[in-house]
């Protein structure tokens, strides 16, 4: 397979949004290739190469598959990569009150009627 622009890749792959977006990441030191930071937006990608990418926010850590002529639909795109990202840790467990779950509109009204009952 030949190589690929890195930025075209991540456009095709849709890992960026847009191409533009995805050569600012490249510039801006965000995307790495087996690595090393990538330091042009003309790096070529080929079959086997990991790419780590902090893109949308998100750390994306995939492994380059193949390489696509142009941008497709979301089930070709995902075919480019083996995504290797880590699962993200699970989120703590808050309750929403110390006295228990949120009352419903029907727990208010009888709650406000208790309350106006006192007076």
């Amino acid at each position: 397979m030949p190589g690929q622009r890195l930025d075209k890749w991540l456009w095709c792959a849709r890992l960026a949004k847009t191409r533009s977006g995805a050569q600012r990441a490249i510039e801006a030191g965000k995307v790495r290739v087996n690595g090393a930071r990538a330091l042009k937006t003309s790096r070529s990608v080929q079959a086997g190469d990991v790419v780590t990418a902090n893109l949308l926010g998100k750390l994306c850590v995939v492994r380059v598959l193949a390489s696509a002529e142009r941008r497709g639909p979301a089930s070709l795109a995902c075919s480019l990569y083996d995504d290797l990202t880590p699962p993200a840790p699970p989120a703590p467990v808050r309750e929403a009150r110390p006295g228990g779950p949120r009352p419903t509109k029907r727990d208010r009204r009888r709650i406000d009627a208790l309350r106006e009952s006192d007076f």
